[in-house]
């Protein structure tokens, strides 16, 4: 099962990134304590060559990092036909509890990288580089995860056993089971319907503001986390009964598979990508005054929100669509 393509590539990216990341902390150490942007220094000239080069090669590391979390998902979810009882990525999972942990720190470090990413594009295009310290301080808190992300990889993966008997998503996410899946399949429909609905529409409000306003930038920052958490469990709680026509299949992971069109992807892709940048939005919001930075910020604020509530309105036609072009219906539920 090791020698699974998804695998290999998980192992072998996550090795690199994490090589690439203790290089570029090494010297993000060196940055915190001698850069001096005033300084025409040997030591501060070369303190910015180097930086210019980690940076780059931390983006394509970083990257890996974001899009390794969708890899990770589609390879849990190619393996589980290897495991007795299992129908979907829940199955996989199950198999070896450390991969729910995996799971979790994987999306935990999405958004931090997405988040550097952004730190990075922006200092890169200012004269004086006034983000670096804070880039490679994130840096340095990023690394102990990206490395613990490769250590619960290898026990995750290297732990799977054939033979292991595994349960799957119609016991886990059942309103029996006693756990946090078993609560999200429990949230009543109409309720979450109505929250679900709502912060979406406070989310593209606080995006038309932030456009005209620093004050509604904040908010946005703000809203997307909230959405995010909303969104995660209304795809547990009636999202994804409308794609299965099922009032009893809470399954997040089963919407990722052929029979449903790989719907899931764009799904998880849109909403992920979309509250990212929001975040982006408030945390460089926060950081615009006392590090001064340009006017350019402001305009790539601006495209960031724009792209942001484009991916946030193309998640909820997605998970619209099924309610309202299908015949099934919840009412009752």
């Amino acid at each position: 099962m090791i020698l699974h393509p998804g695998i290999l590539a998980l192992f072998v990216g996550s090795l690199a990134s994490s090589t690439l990341i203790l290089y570029a902390s090494a010297i993000g150490i060196r940055i915190l304590r001698y850069w001096d942007i005033s300084s025409s220094s040997e030591l501060q000239l070369s303190l910015e060559r180097r930086t210019y080069l980690v940076s780059t090669i931390m983006s394509f590391a970083l990257a890996f990092e974001v899009l390794s979390v969708f890899l990770f998902i589609y390879t849990v979810d190619d393996i589980h036909v290897q495991f007795v009882g299992a129908m979907c990525a829940t199955g996989s999972l199950n198999a070896n509890p450390v991969g729910w942990y995996l799971l979790y720190l994987r999306i935990l470090v999405f958004f931090l990288a997405f988040l550097w990413i952004g730190l990075n594009y922006i200092d890169q295009r200012t004269e004086t580089l006034p983000l670096v310290k804070i880039r490679y301080a994130f840096l340095i808190l990023i690394a102990p995860l990206v490395l613990l992300e490769l250590y619960l990889g290898y026990r995750y993966f290297t732990g799977l056993r054939p033979d292991i008997i595994t349960s799957c998503c119609g016991s886990l996410f059942s309103g029996e089971s006693k756990n946090i899946a078993g609560a999200l399949s429990s949230l009543p429909v109409t309720p979450m319907e109505y929250v679900f609905f709502i912060t979406g529409g406070v989310y593209l409000v606080t995006g038309a503001i932030s456009l005209r306003s620093y004050l509604g930038r904040y908010a946005m920052g703000v809203s997307a986390v909230v959405f995010l958490v909303v969104s995660l469990a209304s795809v547990v709680s009636f999202i994804s009964l409308y794609f299965y026509e099922l009032p009893t299949h809470h399954c997040p992971f089963d919407i990722l598979q052929g029979y449903y069109h790989y719907i899931g992807y764009p799904l998880y892709g849109t909403l992920f990508c979309g509250t990212a940048l929001g975040m982006l939005v408030g945390v460089v919001e926060c950081l615009k005054k006392r590090f001064r930075l340009d006017e350019k910020v402001d305009r790539y604020q601006r495209k960031w929100v724009l792209f942001s509530m484009g991916l946030i309105v193309m998640f909820i036609a997605i998970s619209v669509y099924p309610m309202v072009f299908s015949s099934f219906t919840l009412e009752g539920y």
